[in-house]
């Protein structure tokens, strides 16, 4: 006869993914003609749990290489910028997010520049990213469990000379 358990476990519970597309402006020491390279690197980020949303908080370092006096010379402007994304994250079975559980946030796609132009001297960017985040929460499952030990074959112990014996008998050519 079976009956069920009931065990608690961690699982995750719900998952979101977002792409976003940010803008942001970068005034350099010398008026830019041209644009010859945009990059985006270190990029950090942590999710959290505020009033049951989650918002992933980041920043990262733009590099901007331009050339300035009629192209005639280059520099590289750097700047960090920060940004905050709010996820809806569906959690399933009707769960409702607490402190408890675990964001766990990936960056899907890192961030890139998609669209750069000069204007006025000031350089004007648009960053693409993608983010994904996985909320790890407490779960229930239910297990048959088999009460009856008639069930099951009883096995005999069997001891190491007897194993041996069986292991001599073994040929080892056979698949060949």
């Amino acid at each position: 006869m079976a009956s069920f358990k009931e065990i608690v476990t961690k699982a995750v519970i719900g998952k979101a993914k977002k792409t976003s597309t940010s803008k942001f402006k970068l005034t350099p020491n010398e008026v830019p003609d041209t644009v010859l390279g945009c990059w985006v690197i270190n990029h950090t980020f942590l999710g959290t749990s505020e009033n049951g949303i989650v918002f992933i908080r980041g920043g990262f370092d733009v590099n901007v290489w331009y050339s300035y006096q009629n192209d005639t010379k280059t520099a590289v402007a750097t700047e960090h910028f920060t940004y905050e994304d709010k996820m809806n994250v569906h959690l399933k079975d009707g769960q409702k997010l607490s402190s408890a559980e675990e964001i766990i946030v990936r960056s899907l796609t890192q961030p890139t520049v998609s669209d750069v132009h000069v204007d006025n001297g000031v350089v004007y960017l648009s960053i693409e990213k993608e983010m994904g985040v996985e909320i790890v929460g407490n779960t229930m499952i239910k297990v048959s469990v088999e009460d009856d030990e008639d069930d099951y074959e009883v096995l005999e112990d069997i001891t190491d000379e007897e194993a041996d014996e069986v292991f001599k008998e073994i040929d080892e050519d056979y698949l060949k």
